[in-house]
């Protein structure tokens, strides 16, 4: 029985519309495969959401919606702040059949909200050895408890651990989809020491549980490593990926080890360590050689064609090139990992674009830039401004300033809600290119803006 404070939620049954509530569901799973998401939606879920039951989302369907409804917010969507959702009394509130369709929904998350919101409150929850993080990873401040030394007597880890470490990966990638890694980083660093302890000092319950364990905590270094790369911090993103590495070696995980292969590429290519990016690159497609994931190697392929574009080796970056372009064209397969839903014909065309600005050749790399601004889903924020401001690089190399400056524009209008270290260096490099030029109305009008925005070299 449905709980006597729920209120319905008038603002989402309007935006179904003439839609049955099953037709409405269908909407919602076909909206989740565009950005890789998966939910379990189905005309009982829309019910209970629309019947005020479900106060707030969980992560996997706030994207899904978000994606649906550009420009609005979950409160325009008629759900209420997760922080209200929190805690005892929200708890107290939600029902048996709550409980039991939140089974339906592991696949993209936790739970409806406040099994969610409970999980991620314990983050890795404090039981024996481990201390868990006491918050939600949120871009405004966390208070997070401190990780004690590991107990002598072990303590069994079951599927909750398991769950929490899984979700707190989830959560950053969709905060850093979003927003970049700026604001999140330090947040983001205190559940990866507490997932390391529980490795350290746990006793998995179950084989399947440990290769879990071992795979959640390997992704979150992954994770919390970007955010360093994205964000600036190239030795901290150094040795998360070396820590991702060397754990899914420990548990001959070649999937998270490809993965490690793959961002350790683009680390050493960012850092001028170009060799090292091809050899990388080439580890991790050695490493994904079984994996039957096709996308996953035309991406390795594409970060060993970067590192031979800045070494200035146009026929091995050609090669690469057409090696990515033959496995991509080969679609996506069940054995992608779930960490490439990034991975589409915007950001093929984007590093395709990086490589030819590498080499030299602007007016080629300026097209691959402008398909990928056209074909970027707008719900991608940060990869929006990345391809913008690449864009807006490649024209002003090219020769075309007022249309580098129009681009110039249209990423200092992301900047509002994506804080990418490395998006703010670009866009600067790009104001240095285009210095020359201020007498053109359009380049001095946005030379002007960029200079009033203070963002930092």
């Amino acid at each position: 029985m449905a709980s006597s404070r729920a209120v319905p939620n008038l603002a989402f049954r309007r935006l179904r519309a003439r839609r049955s509530p099953g037709e409405f569901a269908a909407a919602v799973r076909r909206a989740a495969r565009e950005i890789g998401e998966q939910v379990a939606c189905d005309a009982r879920y829309i019910g209970r959401v629309e019947a005020g039951e479900i106060r707030c989302p969980n992560y996997a369907y706030e994207r899904v919606f978000l994606h649906m409804f550009p420009g609005l917010t979950l409160k325009d969507l008629g759900f209420s702040p997760r922080e209200h959702v929190r805690g005892r009394a929200a708890r107290a509130t939600v029902t048996t059949t709550d409980r039991a369709d939140a089974k339906d929904t592991t696949r993209s998350d936790t739970s409806d909200t406040s099994e969610e919101s409970d999980v991620l409150r314990r983050a890795f929850m404090t039981s024996g050895s481990v201390t868990v993080v006491a918050a939600s990873l949120g871009l405004g401040g966390t208070a997070v408890a401190a990780v004690p030394p590991p107990r002598r007597t072990p303590r069994l880890v079951g599927d909750a651990e398991v769950i929490a470490v899984e979700t707190a990966v989830r959560r950053i990638r969709l905060l850093d989809d979003r927003h970049g890694a700026d604001g999140i980083y330090r947040q983001a660093a205190q559940p990866l020491r507490a997932a390391y302890a529980l490795l350290d000092s746990g006793t998995p319950a179950r084989q399947s549980t440990a290769d879990r364990l071992y795979a959640g905590a390997g992704e979150l270094s992954i994770s919390v490593g970007w955010l360093a790369h994205d964000s600036g911090r190239f030795d901290d993103a150094r040795s998360h990926y070396a820590e991702a590495l060397a754990t899914a070696r420990m548990a001959n995980d070649p999937g998270v080890e490809a993965h490690a292969f793959a961002n350790t590429s683009f680390l050493a290519k960012d850092s001028g360590r170009y060799r090292e990016a091809v050899r990388t690159a080439q580890a991790g497609r050695h490493a994904a050689r079984h994996l039957s994931s096709p996308r996953l190697l035309s991406l390795l392929a594409l970060r060993e064609a970067a590192g031979w574009a800045k070494l200035g080796d146009r026929t091995n970056c050609e090669q690469s090139l057409s090696l990515a372009h033959g496995l991509f064209d080969r679609g996506p397969s069940d054995a992608d990992p779930e960490w490439m839903s990034f991975f589409g014909e915007p950001e093929l065309e984007s590093q395709e674009a990086l490589c030819h600005a590498a080499l030299g050749d602007w007016p080629r790399a300026a097209r691959h830039a402008h398909r990928a601004t056209t074909l970027q889903n707008p719900y991608f924020a940060r990869n929006l401004a990345l391809y913008r401001v690449e864009l807006a690089t490649d024209l002003a190399r090219a020769g075309a300033p007022d249309e580098a400056a129009a681009a110039g524009h249209q990423v200092l209008d992301l900047l509002d809600v994506v804080q990418s270290s490395r998006i703010h260096t670009r866009l600067a490099a790009t104001a240095r290119v285009l210095l020359p030029q201020r007498r053109v109305p359009e380049v001095g009008a946005f030379l002007d803006r960029h200079a009033s925005t203070n963002i930092r070299a």
